[in-house]
């Protein structure tokens, strides 16, 4: 049985595949048996399929503070 990626509402995920406008980033808005999201460069709006979505995401970047600054490289922990 195929692994169910954790997708959550606010994460930014990367496609294999970039957009027309040359993006590869969107947000996620919604996230059920179709997940909504949207381009950072053109802010189009899509709502695709999961099972389609999955295929199609290379990364998944994590909403909330802690993980955007592991991500950025700024952890100030040592």
């Amino acid at each position: 049985m195929p692994k169910i990626l954790k997708i959550r509402t606010g994460d930014v995920l990367e496609l294999k595949k970039p957009h027309p406008c040359g993006e590869k980033l969107f947000d996620v808005l919604r996230v059920g048996s179709d997940v909504r999201i949207v381009c950072k460069g053109c802010k189009r709006d899509l709502t695709l399929p999961r099972v389609k979505l999955e295929k199609a995401v290379k990364r998944i970047y994590p909403s909330g503070e802690d993980a955007q600054e592991k991500l950025s490289g700024k952890d100030t922990e040592k």
